[in-house]
Order: C-alpha cells, then sequence, then structure tokens
C-alpha cells in the first residue's frame, strides 16, 4: 500500500490504492473483475456476472429502510492507458505510481485511472457496513467503457432490478449532470501508392510531442492542439517537390485527443537543410499559435534510415490534404444550454497499415441531426480524398429529465452539505446513461463525481478533498431517498 490509503475517507482510498497495483485497461478487466467478486464475498453480498463480464452486486436494505425503492450505483471498471514518451510503462503489468501535485492526486508520467476509479472505490465502499439508514443497493459495474461503451451496450433489460440509478462517472466538483452527448465513430480508409526511393534520398524522422491531449468530449472546448493535425499542418508547408513521406502516425485512443504524432520523409539531398529550416519555422509558428493551451510543445527533426518504399509525391499531397481537411474540434455550441458544447469531431488516430492510411474520427452531439450532419461532411471529404468511410462504435445521448425524483433528492442534499446548490448540467462527452436508459426507458438517473481533471491524459488528476465530498454527498442521496 502507499500513501494514498492514507487519505480521507481511509476505505474508500484504500480501495483505490489497491486498483493502482491492477492493469484494468479496457477489454483487460479479468483482475479488477476478480477483486470486485472477492469484495462482494467478503460481506457475504449476492453478485451475478453476465457473458460479457459486467457484475452486479446486490445489498439488502438496512433496518428501516426495507420499503424503500431500490438504488444503482453504477461504475465502469477500465481506464484509459496513456502514458508520456519518456515513460517505460507496462500497463500489462506494471502498477501506477500514484504522487501528490498540491491539493491534486497523479500518477507518475501515466493516466491515473481515477476515471472511473473513484467511483468504483466508492461502490466497493458502500457494499461494506455502513452507519446508515438505506434501501435495498445494486451495484453495477460494466467493463470496456473507454473503447465503445460495449458493457453498456450488452446489458440485458433484465439485469437490473431498480428503476433509480446514480452514475458515478461525472468529473465536477458540486455538479449534479442530467444528459450526455450522443456519438460515434468514423473509421477511414485510404488507399497509397508508393515507389522505391532513390539510394540517394535522405531520411528524416519527424516528432511532435509534448501537448497536453485530454478528454475529446470533456475537454474539446479548451482548444488544445491535435499533434496529428498540427504535424500535417507542419509537413503542408514544405514545398512538395523535395520530399516523400514514408509513414504518419499518431493517437491511440478514440476518445482522447492525440498528444504526439510522428512522420518520417524521404528527402533530395540538396533540399534537406531548406526542408528542416521551413519545419523549424512553421513549428515555432504553431507553438506561438498554441502557447496559452499548450505550453510545453516540442518537436524533434532527426536522420534516418530509409525503408524501400515512401508514398508517390502526389500521394504525400493527398495524404496531407487529408488529414489537414477531416475537422477537429468544436463545430458548434448548443442554443439552449449556456456554455455547453452541441457537435465536436476528434481526429483520434492516424497510422499507415501496409498500402493504406487508416484513420479514425470520434463525433460527437446532443443532435441528433447536426450529429448526421458532421458525419456526412466526413463523408463528402472522404469521397473526394479517394478514401472509403465506415460509421462504428454508435451509442445514444441521454435527454434530460429535470422533473426527476432523484434530481429532487441530490439538489437538497448538495445545498444541506456543500452551503449552495448544485449545478444541473449537461456534458458533451458519452456517459453509459444513454444507453441503460434505452434499455430501461423508464430508469430515473442522475450522474455525480469528484473534481476529475485532464481525464485520458498522463496529466489527469483527481483533488483530494472534492472525493471526501463526493462521498458524502453520495451516502447523503443514500440515505434520503424514499
Amino acid at each position: 500500500m502507499t500513501f494514498v490509503s492514507e487519505l480521507e475517507p481511509r476505505d474508500l482510498w484504500t480501495h483505490f490504492d489497491t486498483i493502482l497495483t491492477i492493469p484494468r485497461g479496457s477489454k483487460n478487466e479479468r483482475q479488477v473483475i476478480d477483486y470486485v467478486l472477492s469484495v462482494a464475498n467478503r460481506y457475504s453480498l449476492e453478485s451475478e456476472q453476465d457473458t460479457t463480464g459486467n457484475i452486479v452486486v446486490r445489498k439488502p436494505a438496512t433496518v428501516g429502510g426495507e420499503s424503500r425503492p431500490p438504488i444503482i450505483l453504477q461504475s465502469h471498471l477500465d481506464m484509459v492507458n496513456e502514458s508520456n514518451s519518456d515513460v517505460s510503462h507496462d500497463f500489462l503489468k506494471d502498477p501506477l505510481i500514484p504522487c501528490l501535485d498540491g491539493e491534486y492526486l497523479k500518477a507518475t508520467g501515466t493516466t491515473l485511472g481515477s476515471d472511473n476509479g473513484i467511483g468504483v472505490s466508492a461502490s466497493l465502499t458502500l457494499m461494506g457496513n455502513m452507519p446508515f439508514t438505506h434501501g435495498p443497493l445494486e451495484f453495477l459495474f460494466t467493463v470496456d467503457e473507454e473503447t465503445g461503451l460495449t458493457g453498456a451496450a450488452e446489458l440485458s433489460s433484465d439485469f437490473l432490478q431498480g428503476r433509480h440509478m446514480i452514475n458515478l462517472d461525472t468529473e465536477e466538483r458540486g455538479a449534479i449532470y442530467v444528459g450526455c452527448a450522443g456519438g460515434s465513430g468514423m473509421d477511414i480508409k485510404l488507399p497509397i501508392e508508393t515507389g522505391k526511393t532513390k539510394t540517394t534520398y535522405t531520411g528524416l524522422n519527424v516528432w511532435l510531442s509534448g501537448l497536453q491531449g485530454g478528454h475529446s468530449g470533456v475537454d474539446i472546448h479548451l482548444q488544445r492542439g491535435n499533434a496529428i493535425k498540427l504535424l500535417a499542418r507542419a509537413l503542408g508547408n514544405i514545398d512538395g517537390d523535395t520530399f516523400r513521406l514514408g509513414s504518419i502516425e499518431g493517437g491511440n485512443m478514440h476518445n482522447a485527443i492525440p498528444r504526439e504524432a510522428h512522420a518520417t520523409l524521404a528527402l533530395n539531398p540538396d533540399s534537406v537543410s531548406k526542408t528542416q529550416s521551413n519545419l523549424v519555422e512553421a513549428f515555432h509558428q504553431i507553438s506561438d499559435e498554441f502557447r496559452p493551451a499548450d505550453p510545453f510543445m516540442t518537436w524533434s527533426i532527426e536522420a534516418e534510415s530509409l525503408a524501400n518504399l515512401f508514398l508517390t509525391r502526389s500521394m504525400t499531397k493527398r495524404v496531407l490534404d487529408l488529414i489537414q481537411a477531416i475537422p477537429h474540434g468544436v463545430t458548434s455550441m448548443s442554443y439552449d444550454i449556456p456554455n455547453l458544447v452541441e457537435t465536436s469531431s476528434n481526429l483520434a488516430k492516424v497510422r499507415r497499415e501496409n498500402d493504406n492510411l487508416i484513420m479514425h474520427v470520434s463525433t460527437r452531439s446532443s443532435s441528433p441531426s447536426a450529429l448526421d450532419a458532421l458525419q456526412g461532411r466526413i463523408r463528402s471529404i472522404c469521397d473526394l480524398s479517394g478514401s472509403s468511410s465506415r460509421q462504428v462504435d454508435g451509442y445514444p445521448g441521454w435527454k434530460p429529465d429535470l422533473t426527476s425524483k432523484l434530481l429532487q433528492v441530490a439538489r437538497g442534499v448538495f445545498e444541506k452539505q456543500m452551503g449552495s446548490p448544485p449545478e444541473v448540467k449537461a456534458i458533451h462527452a458519452g456517459l453509459e446513461c444513454g444507453l441503460i436508459g434505452e434499455k430501461y426507458n423508464t430508469m430515473d438517473m442522475i450522474s455525480i463525481g469528484p473534481q476529475i481533471e485532464f481525464p485520458h491524459s498522463p496529466d489527469e488528476r483527481v483533488h483530494i478533498g472534492s472525493v471526501k465530498e463526493f462521498f458524502s454527498v453520495l451516502k447523503g442521496i443514500l440515505s434520503e431517498s424514499k
């Protein structure tokens, strides 16, 4: 155990300290599933697991709470595995190394997994003996939320008994979320033309790194740079007759803004010096432009041994044009809810795979028609470039219900405990509430959580004091729900 288990509330932080040692990247949740089941067994609680891996644990009401309606506490078991390029970390076996950052907890060079590990830890704590009256509880732990909401999508309509649910995956102190965006991904494939390079050509390896990235829903409005887009922009400033592209790649997760990207180039020897100079100038301009949002942007240009096959010059231009044309960032704001992003796009991944350039774009919107329009725009760009596109991983939004009984109870508890009313909001990110609400259309849902900043990036951090507040509010809601 580390110092984390000494934080308050100690039982919650002890569980979180334990799961810091358990690999739980998306689609690799077996060990954390076993841990959840071991905690349920420790308290002799009924548990059930479906074929997808989702777990429900049922805890009877305390004395005096038997007549209350069941409440579901829902969290997801998986985390996003991201690390800085200078950090050697094996997410399949290495524990996360926690460290303090003022009033926050972080991990050393990697994501922390407080999204949604704090929610998981809160549920594990409440599975134990709690000194307050509550009704029947169901603890729903879903799998593979981060790479497609798979667990929630595969949830059967008879897995849960309750019709009141508190999702524990919100990341804002003092807020209750009652709605979220829907979205889907788009896979793009561009066949590429290659040819052998001349033996006299010189190779360059170009890196762009140090960007802050972040969650493509929660952080998209911060206007941080997308490393893939910015690298393509810099390369697009070079005279196209002087170089050929070997590879370009960047991004790892569909819901993370790419923080790093790199490309290999083949150049005429007499153009190397000018090309390097032009690239440095382009990077300086980009760095100055994005300094307020990405103050730690860095780049490197190094000699590279040449592979046999590089893209033709015309193909190099087509690839860079396609990457620059794909929309990234906020495309519209909500007309109904102040300061809420309505529609956005994240160019999340690009890779060369043999004779194809493969890209993935994540699109989100709280407006189905705006989402369709954005995806249509991307399809048109693909058609013009000669690439194919395919829609994948769709998920529904969650429409706010301001008449929710659970919301009224939560509002009262927030105001009583925190001295001011909570903000009732919707989020641009996708929450599992949309899918669960689609399967259980009478489900009364809210979402709460502590202050978590920069999720899906190695800068992820959770405000320690807000965790105590969140857990106290959660217990208050359970105590006062009748």
